[in-house]
């Protein structure tokens, strides 16, 4: 996106911003490379945009993208894509960060109706985005681990205002959204204490699509410790996840999108004989991220939206916001040609991409 240049001078303060509505709102809480999946078969279309016969669960219909299609499709991978940010769903919204079900259910439901669908952060930080045809990729992130993102009930099924409950709830009512999200946790998974009751909840999850990751073990302020601490804090997440039988995280969101210092220790390191290295961090956020392919793309610092309506601070930082705004410019947004063995783009940025992934750039 080419972006104003009052814009960009905004956008490390309002970063602040949503960093201090985030650590009000978290002390309030109690207590405390696989650039592209198997190759899968695929099927050319020509001369027209709609899809051939349905593919796997989770998969897009398969194509071929050409230049023509691309151009049918109103393809742009060089986009951006709406990295979304929750934490708390509450009944009753205790802090401004909060989002109460009926508002996520709302605001889920308006990106199906507009032709968004999930992928994980797993997934975009590699580049593996399988969404089909004129789709827009969105990636909802869910900080913390808290106990109303995930629970199950005496049937064994998710309990329906929690957050993953409301997902599956609206990719029912809406076929083509795919039911994936991100939780990034910390010590005590979805507030579970015993271990077995935490790795069933990591095992329903990842069962289902779902990533978990890395939020670090004691959502600290990453930029206050030294380097020991920052790598202990990560990889003692790294070893939980392990144990409840999770894969390694290739994914982490910063507490409080706070970047340690130097900034690479969030990327990789290691502690105690273990070690990380993520394809991704997510910082707290402010705007739409660039695409993957970006050659501005930083993988240490991927910027989130925070999920909220346009009062106060979110005027012009939140997701309403920045929603509303990628549909009134859809030259800016990231949209699928379909094809994930390609990157297509118009032919005017062509110079904005890196094509170093051993994908074919078409563009049209």
């Amino acid at each position: 996106m080419q972006i104003s240049a009052p814009l960009t001078r905004i956008i490390g303060i309002a970063n602040i911003v949503v960093v201090t509505v985030a650590v009000i709102g978290l002390s309030l809480l109690p207590g405390e490379k696989r650039p592209h999946a198997e190759a899968r078969a695929m099927v050319k279309v020509q001369g027209s945009v709609e899809p051939p016969s349905p593919s796997p669960a989770g998969e897009p219909p398969g194509v071929v993208a050409t230049p023509d299609f691309a151009r049918q499709v109103h393809a742009n991978e060089a986009g951006l894509v709406p990295v979304l940010m929750y934490h708390r769903i509450l009944a009753k919204r205790l802090a401004s960060i909060d989002r109460t079900p009926d508002q996520l259910r709302k605001e889920l439901e308006a990106l199906a109706k507009q032709g968004y669908v999930p992928i994980t952060a797993r997934e975009f930080a590699a580049g593996d985005i399988r969404v089909p045809a004129g789709k827009f990729p969105v990636v909802l992130t869910f900080d913390d681990g808290h106990p109303s993102h995930f629970a199950l009930d005496a049937s064994g099924n998710p309990k329906p205002d929690t957050a993953v409950g409301i997902i599956q709830e609206v990719a029912r009512k809406y076929p083509s959204f795919r039911p994936v999200a991100t939780f990034w946790i910390n010590r005590e998974p979805f507030g579970l204490v015993d271990q077995d009751a935490q790795a069933a909840a990591v095992k329903w999850l990842v069962d289902h699509g779902y990533e978990v990751a890395n939020h670090t073990w004691r959502h600290p302020n990453l930029r206050a410790l030294g380097k020991k601490k920052v790598r202990e804090q990560i990889v003692r997440i790294e070893r939980l996840l392990k144990k409840l039988g999770a894969p390694p995280s290739t994914t982490m969101a910063l507490p409080y999108g706070s970047i340690p210092r130097p900034k690479k220790l969030a990327r990789t390191g290691s502690w105690d004989g273990t070690r990380y290295d993520f394809a991704g961090v997510f910082l707290a956020g402010a705007e739409p991220s660039l695409s993957p392919y970006a050659k501005k793309f930083d993988r240490g610092a991927i910027q989130r939206i925070q999920s909220n309506g346009k009062k106060g601070e979110c005027r012009k930082w939140c997701s309403q916001y920045w929603l509303e705004w990628l549909n009134k410019h859809p030259g800016e947004r990231y949209v699928s040609d379909g094809d994930p063995e390609r990157i297509s783009i118009p032919e005017k940025l062509r110079g904005n991409i890196v094509a170093k992934r051993g994908l074919q750039v078409i563009a049209y």
